[in-house]
């Protein structure tokens, strides 16, 4: 396990069972340091509309295998903790509160 920093400098938990779940899939392969970058620049933040301790991170790449794609970090903001669940490729951001974005 190991500790990763976001935008707003708090300390996420990463589980090597996490991780491995990510780096299973073969597109996430090569995005252990988009991982890193996404959580550190996020290009936006969105609260989960499902969830409200749920943040989801995007961050554009334009070359990944898959093409140009949102890198989304699916994160569990717990008051005392903070993990990532997983994270993906996706095309676009999904709909929700905008917690943070780089635009502003």
């Amino acid at each position: 396990m190991r500790y990763l920093k976001d935008y707003q400098g708090t300390a996420i938990r990463l589980t090597d069972e996490r991780l491995a779940h990510i780096l299973e899939h073969p597109e996430m392969a090569p995005m252990e340091k988009a991982i890193v970058e996404a959580l550190l620049k996020p290009e936006c933040v969105i609260q989960s509309k499902s969830s409200e301790d749920t943040h989801l991170y995007y961050r554009y790449y334009a070359k990944t295998q898959v093409g140009g794609k949102f890198l989304c970090v699916v994160v569990k903001a717990k008051e005392v903790d903070a993990f990532i669940l997983t994270a993906y490729l996706t095309d676009k951001i999904k709909k929700g509160e905008i917690l943070w974005s780089a635009k502003t």
